[in-house]
């Protein structure tokens, strides 16, 4: 990897699932998102890339999709998600950096990228390479976290914290974790090739102290209903995003599927041990049923 390209997050080896997740009381959160996701997502479709996939938390929503390509950096999470789902032939597993995509032009109708944008020290570079993958017309359903919410914008005016979340600029709140203004990801999006279609502000009650209290159907009824104010302002710290793939395409190999990270050929072989491009030579390896296209410095 070359010194130039953007840090990676890497969640290989974590709990993040069973800590954050199955046991970090987000019964809440899981389940507004479920309610944004079927609000914006399309019903049904051919093939759909989750991007940052993780340990397969949201896959199971994307029923309505023939196949559904779960890309993670992280070989570990993959797996976890595998054991999730099952032996479902629908799902592809595909450990790839988002700033190299395995992928075809334009081989995508549709694609997610929920709670990983804020881990990309170069959003607009993931951006793009999103967009390279997906059909004219695709849906993408972003989902970011908003730097510009109510607690942010308390702490600031009490100042208890130094960063402005009226300014535009992303800001590093921790390590490889950043948190992104929505005029920002408007200007992104228009920038590499998406037409905003809709937004949803999501986890609205986002207050350990509510969520004791409150019983957790109510604040979710709730938060479905303030997600419509969306469209008009966005003050929650967590929005998404509903766009379309628009603007000129890039040229597409009839039947190609693939593509190599490595010299972007489309021209790959599929054998048991993996796949090799015929243009480099290079061979990426399939792994218990992982596809392996992380590139690294000795490539």
């Amino acid at each position: 990897m070359s010194t130039d390209h953007p840090p990676i997050c890497d969640y290989e080896g974590s709990d993040y699932q069973e800590r954050f997740w199955d046991e970090g009381e987000r019964q809440y959160e899981h389940r507004v998102e479920q309610v944004a996701l079927a609000r914006l997502l399309p019903k049904s479709g051919n093939k759909l890339l989750e991007v940052g996939a993780g340990a397969g938390r949201n896959t199971p929503r994307y029923g309505g999709f023939d196949q559904v390509t779960l890309l993670d950096y992280s070989i570990t999470q993959l797996q976890q998600a595998q054991a999730r789902l099952g032996k479902d032939p629908r799902f592809l597993y595909v450990a790839a950096d988002v700033y190299r995509l395995p992928f075809a032009p334009g081989t995508f109708d549709a694609a997610t990228m929920i709670r990983t944008l804020h881990h990309m020290a170069a959003p607009v570079d993931a951006l793009r390479q999103v967009r390279s993958t997906l059909a004219p017309d695709a849906i993408f359903i972003l989902e970011f976290a908003n730097k510009r919410n109510l607690k942010a914008i308390l702490r600031w005016i009490l100042r208890r914290q130094d960063w402005n979340p009226f300014a535009h600029h992303a800001i590093e709140f921790e390590k490889l974790n950043f948190n992104f203004h929505p005029v920002a990801i408007r200007e992104w999006l228009n920038g590499t090739g998406f037409s905003l279609e809709r937004q949803l502000t999501v986890s609205h009650f986002r207050l350990a102290l509510l969520k004791r209290l409150v019983p957790t159907g109510l604040l979710v009824g709730l938060d479905s209903l303030f997600q419509w104010t969306g469209n008009w302002w966005q003050y929650s710290p967590s929005v998404f995003v509903r766009a379309e793939a628009v603007g000129g395409e890039p040229a597409r190999s009839e039947g190609a599927f693939w593509r190599c990270p490595m010299c972007l050929s489309t021209e790959i072989l599929a054998h048991e041990s993996g796949l090799q491009c015929q243009s480099c030579g290079r061979l990426w390896p399939l792994v218990n049923g992982v596809y392996d296209f992380k590139v690294s410095s000795e490539n």
